[in-house]
């Protein structure tokens, strides 16, 4: 997409860590989004409302700040470091302007 829609990403995402409420991250997902972790054993999971139930169940407790972002057509490869330490990549895929597959990578 953009560095700009994916920098809302994150700070919908840190919005949501620090207030606990999820709702604008969730809102700005594809009804089949797909949430995919690599490294850590949880997930996938399959629509907005699995995702919406997993943070609900498990919510972070680390912000992202953003290291780099490379943004080409639909696909934005995010990579960043967790508040308490630790980085990672995340990739978002869009359609119809919202994030239609979230991978997280852990280093």
């Amino acid at each position: 997409m953009t560095e700009a829609a994916a920098r809302a990403h994150i700070t919908r995402f840190n919005n949501a860590v620090t207030s606990g409420d999820w709702s604008q991250f969730i809102a700005a997902l594809h009804p089949d989004a797909v949430m995919t972790f690599i490294g850590p054993p949880i997930g996938p999971f399959h629509g907005r409302d699995a995702i919406a139930r997993a943070y609900a169940a498990d919510p972070p407790t680390d912000t992202l700040k953003v290291v780099d972002i490379r943004s080409e057509s639909e696909t934005d490869l995010i990579t960043f470091e967790w508040s308490r330490g630790g980085t990672g990549t995340l990739t978002l895929h869009h359609a119809a302007g919202q994030v239609n597959a979230l991978t997280i990578r852990f280093d």
